[in-house]
């Protein structure tokens, strides 16, 4: 049997779009579904993934990660969910973030941590994917602010207003929205501390130009290349500058 040939799809090779993934984004994008499927499937209970502080406490600590790792059962409440996160994941750690994983992994790392703080003031919310969801769409959009969309091909939009209509979206087809608000609450915390305030800190001359610079065990992990000046990038655009250099030294 050639699974290869099994996996492509009417000349939509799945494989294929699915290993052209950046890696972070298709670490959270596969978690989120093979947990989603496994709870659809009864091999994982959902009341040992979702949000609880006094659990936390006691000890079970992946409740800090595992509410963000389902999106309820297979419906088109999932589905949307997973479009929007795999296109302005991936979008953002093939843009903004290339070469710099460590640099994404923190952006993620922030908004887990937020919405965490934030969760317990929504005491009916126990998954937060869709906050964060909610928080990559919103940076994504603030980014692209001359990309242009339209939804249901009727209303016309720019990327920056992507996240209120699909919170005007969800609001009509029933959907509580504050979680919605809460991941762009977040968005906007990212976006401000990541591009607007170092050009104000340089402006000003403030001493801390960065908030969010990735620690040497984080971007080591990440597989970045650090020098030994500190400054980071991705191993294989480094590799691939060395080989260019040595070819051309060659000539």
């Amino acid at each position: 049997m050639d699974v290869g040939a099994d996996m492509n799809m009417g000349g939509f090779d799945l494989m294929s779009w699915y290993m052209e993934i950046p890696p972070v984004s298709r670490i959270y994008f596969t978690s989120a579904f093979l947990t989603t499927a496994g709870c659809a499937i009864e091999i994982i209970n959902p009341y040992y993934l979702y949000y609880n502080t006094e659990l936390i406490f006691e000890g079970q600590i992946w409740r800090l990660f595992s509410p963000f790792l389902f999106f309820g059962l297979f419906s088109v409440d999932f589905l949307f969910n997973m479009y929007f996160l795999i296109r302005h994941c991936r979008q953002l750690e093939e843009g903004d973030f290339r070469g710099k994983p460590s640099q994404f992994v923190l952006m993620i790392l922030f908004g887990i941590a937020s919405i965490c703080l934030l969760a317990p003031l929504l005491q009916s919310h126990n998954f937060l994917g869709s906050a964060l969801t909610f928080m990559m769409t919103y940076v994504w959009g603030r980014r692209n602010e001359d990309v242009r969309m339209s939804m249901l091909g009727v209303i016309s939009f720019t990327a920056p207003y992507l996240p209120w209509v699909m919170l005007g979206f969800g609001f009509l087809v029933g959907n509580p929205i504050d979680m919605s608000l809460v991941g762009i609450l977040v968005g906007h915390a990212y976006y401000f501390l990541e591009y607007v305030y170092p050009v104000v800190a340089d402006v000003r001359g403030w001493k801390t130009k960065r908030i969010f610079v990735p620690p040497r065990l984080l971007k080591y992990l990440c597989g970045d290349y650090v020098d030994e000046n500190g400054h980071g990038g991705d191993v294989r655009v480094h590799a691939d500058v060395q080989i260019q250099g040595r070819h051309l030294h060659e000539d």
